[in-house]
């Protein structure tokens, strides 16, 4: 299943190794099949406040995401990224194409009913 690689990038500061970070990144994303999605800014925000940024890099599965995330190559340009940028980064699995939201509701309705001791509606 596809997997991804997620960024929220906060207090950047535009230094000589951000753009260094950048033209090395994609040579350690390419032997992982990664890439960009999204590379942010701009974002239009329609609700809430969303300090910062956002990237968005696709993998072809979770696995593949932390094998690139743990490799050589990208250990070795990470510091160039996080020395200058605050920001949290996630592997996370998407979803498939014929995921439903309502087996999502189903399922957190039938462990709230577990977790109370009734029985789900």
């Amino acid at each position: 299943m596809t997997a991804y690689g997620f960024a929220h990038l906060r207090k950047r500061r535009h230094h000589p190794d951000i753009l260094e970070y950048l033209n090395r990144i994609q040579a350690t994303l390419d032997p992982f099949h990664g890439r960009f999605v999204v590379h942010g800014p701009p974002a239009e925000v329609v609700e809430g406040t969303w300090p910062g940024s956002m990237v968005l890099i696709e993998f072809p599965d979770l696995q593949t995401a932390r094998a690139w995330y743990d490799s050589p190559a990208y250990q070795d340009i990470k510091r160039l990224r996080t020395d200058h940028i605050e920001g949290d980064l996630l592997l996370i699995d998407g979803v498939g194409p014929s995921y439903d939201p309502r087996e999502r509701a189903a399922k957190i309705e039938g462990t709230a009913g577990e977790a109370t001791g009734s029985a789900p509606p």
